[in-house]
C-alpha cells in the first residue's frame, strides 16, 4: 500500500515477478479500482477473471460491483422466499445499483475475495496492489469496525430471538447478516495473522510523503497489523560529485535527508530503495529487473522480511496477583504524535485514538477485571496501567 503517484502497483507487481521466479505459484491481486494493473503488466486483464500473464503468475484484478451484483441476485432469491411484507417497501424492488452507495460494502465484498482465494492454496503467495492511502486505511479497518458495530448494535442473542419469532424475512435478514459477519470475521482474521500477512508500505524521498508515511505506520500500527518493509520508490542514482548539475545534486541531497528519516520512521522494518530508471518499468522484463535491483539483498521477496514482536503485551508489573497488583498493558504505538493520544473505556474495550483514527481493543481477561490506574508514553509504547476492582477481584 502508498500513496497515489508513490509506485505501489509498480511495486507490487515486481515483488510478484520476483517471487514467481523462485519457483512459487503466485497471484497477484488489484483491489485498486483505478485498473492500472494490466497497463504495468503490460498484459490484458478482463475484470474478474484469473489470467496467466507469466510462468507461476497469475493476476486478477476484482471487479466489485460485478460482485456486489452477483451477491445480489442471490438476496433477491431469498427475500421473495419470505413472501411480501405488510409494512414499508418491497426489499425486492431495490436496484443492484440503490446498494452500492451503502458504506464499505463493496469494499468488503473485494477483501472477501482476497480471503476466499488466499484460503484456496491454490498459489503459495498473494500479493495484493491496495487502493491509494486514504482508501486503504478506511479498507483495513472496515471489517474490524463493521463485526464490532453490528455486535453492540444487534448483539447475537437478539438476532436468534428475531429467527424465533417466526417472521421469514427477519430470519432471512439475520442468516443473511450473519453470513456478512463470518466474512468481516474471516478478513479480519487474516489481515491480522502476523504469521500469514505482511504489509509493505511504498513511499518516495520527499517531505510531503514522509508526513503521509509517518501518519500511515501509526496507523497501522494502532491496528496492530504487521510491516515487513518500506519501499521508498524513485530514488535517484547516485553520481560522482559535480558530475550531475546543480539541480542533481541538490535533489539528491534532499532525498538523502528524507531517507535519513525514513529510516529512523522504518523502525524494525526493512528498508528497500527502488532508484529511477530512465524508460518507464512495464511488462515482464521490466518489472524483473526492477525487482532484482530491490530485492537485490533479500533470499525470498515473497517472505517475512524481518523479525515480527507482539504489538500488544500484558504483564503484572508488581505486586504477587492480589488486590495490591499492578497490570500493564504495552501497545507499540513508535510514530504516534502524542499530542493526538486519546483514551477511554468502554464495558471489556479499550478505546485508543491515534492521530485521526481509533480502536477498540479487547482486553485480555485478567484485565476486564481491573479498573484504569494510569496511562503514558514513553515514545514508542502506549502504557496503560490496571489495578484490581475490589469489587469482582477472585479473593
Amino acid at each position: 500500500m502508498g500513496k497515489g503517484g508513490a509506485g505501489k502497483t509498480t511495486v507490487a507487481a515486481a515483488t510478484a515477478v520476483a517471487a514467481a521466479a523462485t519457483g512459487g505459484r503466485v497471484l497477484l491481486v488489484s483491489l485498486d479500482q483505478g485498473r492500472g494493473l494490466a497497463d504495468v503488466l503490460d498484459h490484458p486483464l478482463a475484470p474478474g477473471e484469473l489470467t496467466r500473464v507469466g510462468a507461476g503468475l497469475d493476476a486478477l484484478e476484482i471487479d466489485t460491483l460485478a460482485l456486489l451484483e452477483e451477491r445480489y441476485r442471490g438476496l433477491v432469491a431469498l427475500l421473495a422466499l419470505g413472501g411480501t411484507h405488510d409494512h414499508g417497501a418491497d426489499l425486492t424492488d431495490l436496484a443492484p445499483e440503490e446498494l452500492t452507495g451503502l458504506p464499505g460494502v463493496e469494499d468488503l465484498l473485494g477483501l472477501g475475495e482476497v480471503v476466499r482465494l488466499a484460503d484456496e492454496s491454490s498459489w503459495d503467495t498473494v500479493v495484493v496492489d491496495f487502493p491509494a492511502t486514504s482508501d486503504a486505511r478506511r479498507l483495513l479497518a472496515l471489517a474490524e469496525s463493521v463485526s464490532g458495530s453490528v455486535e453492540r448494535v444487534w448483539p447475537q442473542h437478539r438476532r436468534v430471538a428475531a429467527i424465533a419469532s417466526g417472521d421469514t424475512r427477519l430470519a432471512i435478514v439475520v442468516a443473511l447478516l450473519d453470513r456478512v459477519l463470518e466474512a468481516t470475521t474471516a478478513v479480519t482474521a487474516l489481515l491480522t495473522d502476523r504469521t500469514r500477512t505482511a504489509i509493505r508500505v511504498v513511499t518516495t524521498a520527499d517531505r510531503v510523503a514522509l508526513a503521509e508515511t509517518r501518519r500511515v505506520l501509526s496507523g497501522l500500527a494502532l491496528g496492530a497489523l504487521r510491516v515487513d518493509a518500506m519501499i521508498v520508490n524513485n530514488i535517484l542514482p547516485q553520481r560522482d560529485s559535480g558530475t550531475g548539475g546543480d539541480w542533481f545534486e541538490t535533489r539528491r541531497a534532499a532525498q538523502d535527508e528524507v531517507l535519513a528519516e525514513l529510516k529512523e520512521a522504518a523502525g524494525d522494518a526493512a528498508l528497500l530503495l527502488s532508484h529511477q530508471s530512465a524508460l518507464e518499468p512495464i511488462g515482464w522484463e521490466a518489472l524483473d529487473g526492477v525487482a532484482r535491483k530491490l530485492y537485490a539483498e533479500v533470499a525470498d521477496p515473497s517472505a517475512m522480511l524481518t523479525a515480527d514482536a507482539a504489538p500488544i503485551r500484558v504483564g503484572l508489573e508488581s505486586g504477587a496477583g492480589g488486590l495490591e497488583s499492578v497490570y500493564a498493558m504495552r501497545m507499540h504505538l513508535p510514530l504516534v504524535n502524542p499530542r493526538t493520544l486519546t483514551l477511554g473505556r468502554v464495558e471489556d474495550d479499550l478505546v485508543v485514538g491515534a492521530d485521526g483514527q481509533r480502536r477498540r481493543i479487547r482486553l485480555a481477561s485478567v484485565l476486564r477485571r481491573c479498573t484504569v490506574r494510569d496511562a503514558d508514553f514513553d515514545g514508542a509504547d502506549l502504557v496503560v496501567r490496571f489495578v484490581p476492582d475490589p469489587a469482582v477481584w477472585p479473593q
